[in-house]
């Protein structure tokens, strides 16, 4: 016997036919299936939208950043962009394809925990918005590239906060023994913030963490938020970016925060 698939975890726009058949934005499922086979991936363009406004109804228009590792073509690119969203890229073809999507760069933030030379090389040429440096090594990489004759990029500093998200541990990323950031317990972070401060090649304008994808407890960027107050606070910088991926239900029973419980934690 099967069991029906609880509507809370379909898109806003999902609806059930008198025949029992699943339609998305008014679409039947069975027939986008037959025509153009399975497995089929369908983007509800009506349910994404309805989520970057609430998102930016609960943090403000361009206090958003779209990761875009989660989804990317030029069309997510833009309409993310057209909703008030910064957009994340990690890797040069990344920031092709949203620049190909008419995104301009001042829009998007550069991460990565390996970035090229060329890559970095890209995102200064383009002019992207930050650069979140990752690694001693990092650095390394933009003094080089200033010794060019490159210009000075904004950057964050992502540091790891010590903070165990509610998450799977393969998609945890803001504890102690993280590969990603500077880590705050050793030292390294307070190191990378004094080297920033007084570089030539980077302006530091602000420190960012990731505590992980999929995170089900809200209460984890509460946390995560009054750790990295207190290491930003005397440095006085005018920005604190807090990430990390929100909780998505998959499978019944499980229940995750709403964005707008997100923005008030």
């Amino acid at each position: 016997m099967t069991t029906a698939v609880p509507m809370s975890l379909l898109s806003d726009t999902a609806t059930v036919g008198v025949d029992g058949s699943l339609f998305v934005g008014g679409c039947s499922v069975s027939e986008l299936a037959a025509t153009y086979g399975t497995p089929l991936f369908v983007y509800d363009e009506d349910h994404l939208r309805a989520r970057c406004r609430e998102a930016v109804q609960a943090f403000g228009r361009r206090n958003v950043v779209y990761a875009s590792k989660a989804f990317l073509c030029k069309a997510m690119a833009l309409l993310a962009y057209e909703e008030g969203l910064l957009l994340d890229v990690a890797t040069g073809g990344e920031l092709h394809i949203v620049l190909a999507a008419g995104v301009p760069a001042s829009a998007c933030v550069m991460h990565g925990n390996n970035k090229s030379v060329q890559e970095l090389r890209q995102a200064i040429t383009a002019g992207v918005h930050h650069i979140v440096v990752d690694s001693f090594d990092e650095m390394d990489r933009l003094d080089s590239l200033h010794g060019e004759g490159l210009p000075c990029p904004d950057v964050l500093l992502r540091i790891t906060p010590g903070v165990h998200a509610h998450t799977h541990e393969f998609i945890a990323t803001g504890q102690d023994d993280s590969k990603f950031g500077f880590n705050l317990g050793n030292g390294d972070a307070a190191r990378a913030v004094d080297r920033a401060t007084n570089s030539a090649s980077m302006r530091l304008v602000g420190l960012h963490c990731h505590i992980g994808s999929n995170v089900f407890e809200a209460s984890s960027f509460a946390k995560a938020a009054e750790v990295m107050a207190k290491f930003a606070d005397p440095f006085g910088l005018p920005e604190l970016v807090l990430g990390g991926g929100l909780g998505v239900a998959y499978t019944s029973g499980e229940e995750a925060p709403t964005i707008a419980h997100w923005g008030n934690v």
